[in-house]
């Protein structure tokens, strides 16, 4: 069965979600972000079935998101290392791990702490506004067309 694209909507979340949507794609970027670098060491973290992963640092790779680099020449072998667009994605990843500990952590609490290196302490992702630096909440934000809305895109939502 053929999945659907949603490459080309004009929906920001639509294109993301085509990209990187489903579950391994995730798991693959967020050993990415642990260091996995070797196509071995992704399937042996991960438990991945192999034409599964390599389909997946596929499309990452032709996306932009990893890059192959050469370490061996024979045979022939590559890694994969976050390009500026993979390592742009970590404050999402950081967000989704954020809401996880938060809700679906079963009591059991964060299985992982972030801790940032500029002042020792252990944080977590929180969304700001880029102009006035307050914490962006959904009821303190309105959805407005873009310029990339096109036509029948556009339309006004307030936060709920």
């Amino acid at each position: 069965m053929r999945r659907t694209s949603f490459a080309q909507w004009p929906c920001s979340v639509a294109r993301t979600m085509d990209l990187l949507g489903d579950q391994w794609t995730l798991l693959v970027l967020r050993e990415a972000f642990l260091g996995t670098r070797r196509f071995d060491r992704f399937q042996a973290d991960l438990g991945i079935a192999r034409n599964t992963l390599a389909e997946r640092l596929d499309r990452l790779t032709e996306a932009g998101v990893l890059r192959r680099v050469q370490y061996q020449e024979r045979p022939t072998r590559h890694e994969y290392a976050l390009t500026d667009m993979g390592r742009d994605f970590f404050p999402a990843l950081a967000a989704i791990m954020r809401w996880g500990d938060q809700w679906l952590d079963g009591g059991a609490g964060a299985p992982v702490v972030l801790r940032h290196r500029g002042c020792g302490h252990a944080t977590h992702a929180v969304v700001r506004c880029a102009e006035c630096d307050e914490e962006l909440r959904v009821r303190e934000v309105s959805v407005e067309p873009g310029p990339g809305a096109g036509q029948g895109g556009a339309r006004s939502v307030e936060g709920v």
